[in-house]
């Protein structure tokens, strides 16, 4: 096999494995190119030679019950096609480097260039045990019931586990959605034990969620038909809350979703605003290449393998009696690369002209604590 991806759908119990039998994983030049497209997309923040938008080709798709149950049995999968970073490829980012980063970001913004910018980085961490890659995955399943969770791995991309809660497009048939996530806060105490429902949001959190809300129904306008939006809500993600609004519509044209991932992506929760500006902003002034960390990744018109699901609040769950074609497009955020010999883990913030440094460091670090927890490192 010569690229792969395992997945576990938010609320689900079935695992899906989608795998390329031979010859690498096609590389497409741009997201428009995804019109009329099938398989598993792995796409990077900003497409580049070196880090190109990926398509691993349907040649097996194999379901197992659950997480427990899931193997590589008779697929005949390697985990050797995971590869080391090249030097100067991505760095840790230390404390001292961050605040640099933060200081030219928050300039941006205060001189008005900026409403919004998201600043990432990046952690090299060592794990308390040699667990395989697939132990991870079904820990990260375990661990994260709410999340999209997959484990990919092509010639191109390297391997990367991922435990996202925002979905960027997800349709079935004609019935498709987005979501606006954004703002973040750490769940401590006696709120763990619910849904965040009893938290209070600030003023800076309330408008960088609005900001990516008003972002997405201007680009859904230009494209879709019986638009409906609700929230925000308060939604919970590991130990975070985040605030989230739903976006549910009708596209007239199935075959032209690279289109409408073109125009969505990226989306000011992981770029910021102007999109352009922000866009070519942090390409120049990020010390982190994001690399797959922000892009997106998941099934792209693929057939649904019958097996029992979970129920799953959504305006589109799937049935199993229901044979469309569907597309599960998640942002890659809280994840990891596994290289042969460490460790990555990415995390951004957005930054609105009051944000203060020190609170933003703090949430990335409570951001990188997803993937930590799965390492059990502290």
């Amino acid at each position: 096999m010569t690229g792969f991806a395992l997945y576990r759908l938010p609320y689900e119990g079935q695992v899906t494995l989608v795998a390329q039998k031979e010859g690498e994983p096609l590389e497409l030049p741009s997201i428009a190119a995804l019109n009329g497209q099938t398989g598993f997309v792995v796409a990077p923040f900003s497409i580049s030679p070196s880090c190109p938008l990926v398509l691993i080709r349907p040649d097996v798709v194999q379901t197992f019950p659950s997480y427990r149950e899931c193997a590589f049995v008779g697929a005949g999968l390697s985990l050797a096609v995971r590869r080391p970073l090249s030097s100067g490829e991505t760095t840790s980012l230390n404390r001292d480097t961050y605040a640099d980063d933060f200081r030219r970001f928050f300039a941006g913004l205060s001189d008005g260039r900026f409403s919004k910018l998201v600043l990432s980085r990046c952690a090299e961490v060592q794990s308390e045990e040699d667990a395989q890659p697939l132990t991870l995955f079904q820990r990260a399943c375990e661990m994260y019931p709410r999340m999209f969770i997959s484990l990919v791995c092509t010639p191109q991309s390297g391997m990367w586990l991922t435990a996202t809660p925002e979905i960027l497009l997800e349709g079935i048939g004609n019935q498709w959605r987005t979501i606006a996530l954004a703002g973040t806060m750490k769940l401590e105490g006696d709120d763990l034990l619910g849904e965040g429902e009893h938290m209070t949001w600030s003023t800076k959190n309330i408008q960088e969620q609005r900001y990516v809300a008003t972002y997405l129904m201007n680009c859904l306008e230009r494209v879709a038909d019986d638009i409906h939006e609700e929230g925000p809500r308060t939604v919970r993600a590991a130990n975070l809350v985040h605030l989230r609004s739903d976006f549910t519509f009708t596209l007239s044209d199935n075959e032209r979703v690279g289109d409408v991932l073109q125009l969505l992506h990226p989306t000011p929760a992981v770029c910021g605003l102007p999109k352009q500006d922000a866009y070519d902003f942090i390409l120049s002034n990020e010390h982190t290449p994001r690399l797959y960390y922000s892009g997106f990744m998941g099934p792209l018109n693929l057939s649904p393998q019958t097996s029992a699901i979970s129920p799953q609040p959504s305006a589109i769950s799937p049935q199993t009696s229901d044979l469309r074609l569907q597309t599960h497009l998640y942002v890659s955020l809280r994840c990891m690369q596994v290289t042969d010999t460490q460790y990555r883990l990415y995390a951004g913030g957005g930054l609105l002209k009051d944000s203060v440094e020190e609170q933003e460091w703090m949430e990335t670090e409570a951001k990188m604590e997803t993937m930590r927890r799965v390492l059990k490192t502290q």
